[in-house]
């Protein structure tokens, strides 16, 4: 196999300012998630623009660009949906307008996750430009949804569009590093009730909020003795929200209940953490109720695909075929060991891998850092950087390791 990586960097050193100003142009449309629709048109557009085979949008909204028609189907995901702005004070440069400079891209969504998407682009240019393509199929995928409920446009994707790839490539940020893993996540709510009466004879009720508070100390003392991992690391637990019913403020509550933000790491399932909560003698004593979220909030194109609130852990060995596949993509084209980390965030590898066992790795523009960030920004070396090795990957697994993966997946941390 013979690859002319110097050809490659050249090549996307030469495509850097069509991949800044299309970052850009993605930046300057407001894509909140299930409000992607304006963005997915102007990636189609370029997607086209660049010689992509073909270009498909599915039911609940996802672009998919393809490039070859061989056996081995790769895919490549950015997530195209980007947060809100938060507070427009803490920004610098308006986050839709950005700035650019010699360095640096700032405007939300240039590190999360959209910076992505425009090397992802501009690696299916210099395939085509190199003719690069070999017994594979390249999938590229905006994918919608995901900063809601990650790994939810996955699930569609696996189950309704029937698209289950060899591997796939996850494009988030990975500050310059290759990331193999994250821990999984879940959104667990707490229910105390109680019996409401006047403020004035309290003794006459049953404060619902008084019965959370023993609960809140017991999660507190839970999260500081959960498992710990070698490489993913600890799970962890925070009450993110507390909420309350009560007839007015002269009257005793109701109800209460709380949100938890979980973390799982190697082990820990989602019936594990919940039956963790159940079991704490506050939770006992209160009668409480728990249970994991759902969602069911409406894509852009108003179809609804209901999921529970649950993220599973995923990891794959560094020994895996597809781990050698990208670390001998990088050494190739920058002659030198890329260092290999996790993500402390979450991806949509919770459904690819997580959920179905496809294998995911990640390399992305971007540094974590800025993911959600006033003033968010990314590099312009990282954009040139990561479609080289996009444009890379797929002939180095079809010639080099195809052969060497597994017949059965077996890579399912937590099932």
């Amino acid at each position: 196999m013979k690859v002319d990586f110097e050809k490659v960097l050249e090549l996307a050193k030469k495509y850097e300012p069509e991949m800044s100003k299309f970052l850009r142009d993605m930046i300057a449309i407001p894509s909140e998630s299930c409000q992607e629709e304006k963005v997915v048109l102007r990636i189609k557009e370029e997607m086209e623009q660049v010689g992509f085979d073909k270009v498909e949008i599915d039911p609940m909204g996802n672009i998919f660009g393809y490039i070859g028609h061989g056996k081995h189907v790769i895919a490549m995901d950015a997530h195209i949906d980007t947060v809100g702005i938060g507070n427009p004070e803490n920004w610098i440069y308006d986050p839709f307008k950005g700035h650019e400079d010699d360095e640096i891209i700032i405007g939300r969504g240039s590190s999360d996750q959209e910076g992505g998407m425009a090397s992802m682009v501009y690696a299916g240019k210099i395939i085509k430009e190199l003719q690069l393509e070999d017994d594979y199929t390249l999938v590229v995928v905006g994918s919608v949804q995901e900063e809601d409920c990650d790994g939810l446009c996955w699930q569609y994707i696996i189950n309704e569009d029937q698209l289950r790839p060899e591997f796939v490539l996850i494009t988030e940020p990975t500050d310059g590093k290759i990331y193999r893993g994250q821990r999984g996540r879940m959104e667990i709510k707490v229910v105390t009730k109680g019996v409401s009466c006047h403020g004035s004879a309290p003794e006459r009720g049953d404060n619902a909020i008084y019965k959370m508070a023993g609960i809140l100390q017991d999660l507190k003392a839970l999260h500081e003795n959960l498992v710990d991992h070698d490489f993913l690391g600890k799970g962890s637990l925070t009450v993110s929200e507390i909420f309350h019913t009560s007839p007015s403020r002269c009257a005793v509550a109701d109800s209460c209940w709380i949100s938890i933000d979980r973390r799982l790491t190697v082990g820990e399932t989602g019936e594990f953490a919940i039956q963790q909560i159940k079991n704490l003698p506050s939770v006992k004593a209160a009668k409480a109720e728990v249970s994991m979220y759902q969602y069911e909030r409406p894509s852009y194109t108003n179809l609804v695909y209901p999921t529970e609130c649950y993220f599973p852990t995923w990891l794959i060995e560094d020994g895996h075929p597809v781990c050698h596949t990208v670390v001998d993509s990088y050494k190739g084209l920058f002659k030198e060991d890329p260092k290999v980390d996790k993500w402390t965030f979450s991806t949509n590898g919770v459904s690819i891998m997580g959920r179905y066992g496809i294998p995911c790795i990640g390399f992305g523009p971007g540094h974590e850092d800025q993911a959600h960030a006033p003033n968010e920004c990314t590099w312009k070396k990282e954009l040139i950087n990561c479609a080289a090795v996009y444009a890379v990957i797929p002939i180095m697994y079809s010639k080099k390791y195809a052969a060497k993966m597994p017949a059965h997946t077996t890579n399912i941390v937590n099932k």
